[in-house]
């Protein structure tokens, strides 16, 4: 459904935004000065915005520290920051220790080598040297892009070695480990807030791919960007509701809709 058939009682409620950042709130691979506005507008209206991602841990400490953001969910749900700005301290929450990361580490590596021998073209991210877990195989980022089928292509060189594997709108992320966006923000809530099952009519999630379903179907409020459209036939789970515009314009629209619904009083 189009997200002007949301509820506008469902958006005033909300507490807490969950949100994706690749082609969710960037566009063309940059933050608008638009999107940005509209994450600092959520913030200063009182609603806790979360980025769950999977871009790597080096990425996740700034955000932290430098957005307008409560916390931040990075590599898929393997780890979470939140920077208590008055205390000066950041919170960290690891799935794993060193020594069961660097055990995985050589695994994930030569199955990476596996699926780039397989799919020409493709290449490790450029930010690998910035993530802890996972090893990301770019093929819509600085390279390609190429179709969504080699990106499964990919994907399930990784899953026939036994990783897991999650495409995004521009990377192939891989681990070794049995954790999802999903599971990275019911722990994040657990900690820091109440646990998930408690709020979830007061949260929502935007996101844009495939690595999003299980965000998707767990969070009843879930909002697709336009873009997500070629991600749909393939996934089990869409999300409730899609923006007209793509992208970071979006989930400005998004935004703007959440804050309409406060002003106009959708809560009472």
């Amino acid at each position: 459904m189009p997200l002007a058939a949301a509820p506008p009682a469902r958006l005033a409620r909300l507490r807490w935004v969950l949100t994706d950042i690749d082609d969710t709130l960037t566009t063309e691979g940059r933050l608008t000065a638009a999107a940005y506005a509209a994450l600092e507008a959520l913030a200063v209206a009182g609603i806790a915005v979360v980025p769950v991602t999977g871009r790597p841990a080096g990425w996740c400490d700034l955000i932290a520290r430098q957005w307008p953001v409560a916390a931040v969910v990075g590599e898929n749900g393997a780890l979470w920051y939140a920077y208590d700005a008055a205390a000066r301290r950041m919170r960290r929450h690891y799935v794993q220790d060193a020594a069961a990361r660097e055990a995985a580490r050589g695994r994930l590596d030569t199955l990476a080598a596996e699926a780039m021998a397989r799919i020409p073209g493709t290449a490790i991210a450029a930010d690998q040297p910035f993530r802890l877990f996972d090893v990301a195989v770019d093929f819509a980022e600085d390279c390609g892009p190429l179709p969504l089928r080699e990106a499964e292509a990919i994907a399930a060189t990784f899953r026939a070695g036994g990783a897991e594997a999650k495409v995004s709108s521009i990377h192939v992320n891989a681990w070794i480990g049995r954790w999802d966006k999903l599971s990275g923000i019911g722990h994040l809530f657990a900690t820091l807030w109440r646990p998930l099952e408690e709020v979830i009519e007061e949260v929502a999630f935007i996101g844009d791919s495939g690595n999003d379903a299980p965000m998707f179907g767990h969070v009843p409020l879930s909002v697709g960007v336009a873009n997500v459209a070629p991600f749909l036939p393939g996934m089990a789970t869409p999300p409730a509701f899609v923006t007209q515009a793509a992208a970071g314009a979006g989930f400005v629209e998004f935004a703007g809709a959440v804050l309409a619904a406060r002003q106009g009083g959708g809560a009472a």
